[in-house]
């Protein structure tokens, strides 16, 4: 849209007034949802997939203001639940993140309060005296005033429409924000939780361990006593089994801090907060529906709220167009005055005032072409943001889809090969009894079986952490209805 010069401006406002004072005009752009991509297409499916069929294509509607729906449920554990509530009551950061909701609510009611004329009032009193040089009676009285003020701006060109537009969008964003923060406490609380679950199992294979351990060293030292061990198979012993307790206090320092982050996010001192004792870990992985990468655009708080701030900058836009039109103000006054307060309320004493006011920017320094620009920059800017948003979404999607994969697969191999090193040690222990091998054979096979055990423990937990992640960058919106 072309922005009339001041002069132009001038020769039409007499003739549109009287037309806009009954329809009045909303101007700048209306606004227009652009591409998520700025250069490349859509894709019809997630690399990380076997989907070769492209999904069925609607034009993507933020959703992410649906309820999320108890997706840790999926794991079938009541502690968690537990947490899960804890921390959506407690959480200090979705405490903030509701208080920015309800303020920006807030801010829609102060743009919607300029669609309606703005009623003062300034009660006074004054006492006077005025000079008698000139007229040769000096006089000193007392003023009373009781007024009471009306100022009605008309919007015709949109400025206050638009004003809200843009607050009815950050509304919107500022839900979608809390939506954000609510999925991101989540996600946070289910992983550190299965992590400390997984820590106490690496605890409890330490312990088992350790106790097989002492087994070890005392059988070692009847083999010395009997003259078939030596002390290096003792020192051997002894050693394996220090260096596996001195494990112990690195993991339950872990374990700790863990706990400690989950208290704080739920909302709860660290100094008293515990939770269930169990020698269960979370190893299972919930079927999670991908879809196609379309629905992501629906899904996703952080995305729905970057578009959402496209409209509110789009309507900050019609905003700063308004700023270049003539504003048509209606002014009213009327109230009472008198030199006596006893004749303060009396009819003769009533004054009233009224008529309109037109104020038409001439010359303004370039102020509102400048804040004209600032809009449109502030736009491209949110433009900007919102493919980055998606762009960002898509790879924590592919990420935590590949992490899905290849953990499977590490796990696997890595589950196998427990299989093998438990195998092997059993046959060193049988073979080192028989006196077919040293103690050294039967170290090497108890420290790589060691190794396997807690490796598959810490691959469990992390693929089900990144199940986790994956509902989490998939937006959970498939929970929703």
């Amino acid at each position: 849209m072309r922005i009339p010069e001041p002069s132009e401006l001038t020769t039409a406002a007499c003739r549109a007034c009287a037309v806009l004072l009954v329809t009045g005009c909303t101007v700048g752009p209306d606004y227009q949802r652009p591409a998520a991509l700025a250069t490349a297409t859509m894709p019809a499916a997630y690399a990380g997939t076997s989907t070769t069929k492209p999904g069925k294509w609607k034009t993507a509607q933020p959703s992410a203001h649906l309820p999320r729906g108890a997706w840790w449920k999926l794991y079938n554990d009541a502690e968690l639940n537990r947490l899960e509530s804890l921390a959506t009551s407690g959480n200090q950061q979705l405490a903030a993140a509701y208080a920015n909701f309800q303020q920006a609510r807030a801010l829609v009611n102060v743009a919607r309060a300029d669609f309606f004329p703005q009623l003062s009032t300034a009660p006074g009193f004054t006492r006077q005296h005025t000079n008698g040089s000139l007229s040769g009676n000096a006089a000193t009285f007392n003023s009373f005033s009781v007024p009471l003020d009306a100022t009605w701006e008309l919007d015709l060109w949109g400025r206050v429409r638009r004003a809200v537009e843009g607050a009815r969008a950050n509304v919107t964003a500022s839900a979608d924000d809390l939506e954000s923060a609510k999925l991101l406490v989540q996600a946070e609380v289910a992983i550190d939780y299965i992590m400390l679950r997984a820590l106490e199992a690496q605890r409890h294979l330490l312990e088992e361990t350790i106790t097989t351990y002492q087994r070890s060293l005392a059988l070692t030292q009847d083999r010395r006593s009997g003259g078939i061990a030596t002390d290096y198979d003792v020192s051997l012993a002894e050693t394996q089994l220090k260096t596996t307790e001195a494990q112990v206090p690195a993991v339950t320092l872990q374990r700790a801090t863990l706990l400690h982050a989950l208290a704080t996010l739920c909302g709860q001192p660290a100094s008293s907060f515990t939770i269930s004792a169990t020698r269960s870990s979370l190893t299972t992985v919930p079927v999670i529906p991908a879809g196609v990468p379309s629905e992501l655009l629906e899904r996703r708080p952080d995305v729905a709220a970057a578009e959402r701030r496209m409209a509110a900058a789009n309507a900050a836009v019609g905003v700063a167009t308004a700023a270049f039109y003539p504003s048509l103000t209606l002014n009213g006054s009327a109230g009472f005055q008198a030199t006596e307060a006893a004749q303060l309320f009396n009819w003769s004493s009533r004054l009233w005032s009224v008529g309109p006011s037109l104020q038409e920017p001439l010359f303004t320094g370039g102020r509102n072409t400048a804040n004209l620009a600032v809009a449109r920059s502030a736009y491209d800017a949110t433009v900007a943001n919102y493919r980055q948003t998606v762009l960002g979404a898509f790879q924590d999607v592919e990420d935590q889809l590949a992490s899905q994969r290849l953990l499977a697969q590490q796990l696997a191999a890595e589950t196998a090969a427990l299989k093998a090193a438990r195998r092997t040690l059993e046959i060193s222990n049988t073979r080192y009894q028989g006196g077919v091998l040293t103690y050294l054979d039967v170290a090497i096979a108890q420290s790589s079986a060691l190794t396997h055990e807690e490796t598959v423990v810490q691959l469990s937990a992390n693929r089900v952490a990144a199940s986790v992640s994956l509902i989490k960058a998939l937006g959970a919106g498939w929970h929703a209805p």
